[in-house]
């Protein structure tokens, strides 16, 4: 059975997280302890709010370190909605910018389109060879709340990473997938059977040491 830790820096959303990976048949813990994050099998990095307010969260746990020497040295991490955005170089929100956890290329700015927030069910395009969004379909959806996200597809590509879009009135990055990083700007916890199916995707590779950090 493969351990995963939510990391509880004081961001939201960590019991649901919790349910529905432990639905995975994961040995699942909700903890600040640092030692914990550093020793699972997988590490599941939450949040919801602000950047401004993650990134201090992450910070005061003293966090940082610990998910980027997972990352170096090929141990899975997950993000998950602005879990996924502080992985960014920076964040910006009402014209601050914030410094992120730089392990991924790029700004996390406001969605350029004439709805906000994105709130509701939607569809993606799944990158070539997506080990998360393995066995979905064209019409599968997953759900969304955020007004901000990774529109800076180019430099994501062309660092390695496979990268799973969606639309709203302009394409961003759902999905990142990068070595042992991968990141989903949506909910995954709330997004039903599909979101099931990644998860079990994920915990589906955390027992396998040969494909981490490939």
């Amino acid at each position: 059975m493969a351990s995963v830790v939510v990391l509880d820096y004081g961001s939201g959303n960590l019991r649901s997280a919790e349910r529905a990976l432990a639905r995975t048949g994961a040995d699942v813990t909700v903890t600040a302890d640092l030692a914990a994050a550093a020793a699972a099998d997988g590490l599941v990095v939450p949040g919801v709010g602000a950047y401004a307010a993650c990134m201090a969260g992450i910070e005061a746990l003293a966090a940082g370190p610990v998910i980027a020497e997972r990352v170096a040295a090929g141990r899975p991490v997950l993000g998950i909605c602005v879990g996924m955005q502080i992985l960014f170089d920076s964040g910006v929100e009402h014209g601050v910018e914030t410094k992120g956890l730089g392990l991924l290329p790029g700004a996390v700015t406001r969605l350029a389109a004439r709805r906000i927030p994105h709130m509701g069910w939607n569809t993606v395009a799944a990158a070539p060879g997506s080990r998360l969004l393995a066995g979905a379909g064209p019409d599968t959806r997953f759900y969304f709340v955020h007004s901000y996200a990774a529109g800076s597809l180019d430099a994501l590509r062309d660092a390695g990473a496979l990268v799973t879009t969606a639309v709203h009135d302009a394409p961003f990055a759902a999905v990142v997938e990068h070595g042992a990083l991968s990141a989903a700007q949506f909910h995954p916890e709330k997004s039903a059977d599909a979101g099931f199916a990644l998860l079990r995707n994920w915990v589906s590779t955390l027992s396998s040491p040969g494909d981490r950090g490939r």
